[in-house]
């Protein structure tokens, strides 16, 4: 069964408190040499059959309107082989 993964993240000039909250943390629980961490989202979307060039437009429609705010987001649209 064909899996579309959406990965959703901050855009670079935004900024991520979550991220900052992973970043400091990660000292104190003994990870060292981490200089940045970037929160984001990932969905993924099953489809029974194949997953064609329609499909994909309309995952790219998903993505743009309902999975991310393409204000502060940027993401990417891929397809994934299951088992």
């Amino acid at each position: 069964m064909p899996r579309v993964v959406v990965d959703v993240m901050p855009k670079p000039e935004i900024l991520d408190p979550q991220g900052k909250a992973v970043l400091g943390a990660l000292p104190r629980l003994g990870f060292q040499g981490v200089t940045d961490v970037r929160q984001g989202k990932r969905f993924e979307l099953e489809f029974d059959g194949d997953v064609d060039d329609a499909v994909l437009a309309e995952v790219e429609k998903m993505a743009e309107t309902l999975l991310s705010n393409p204000v502060i987001e940027n993401y990417v649209v891929r397809v994934e082989e299951t088992a």
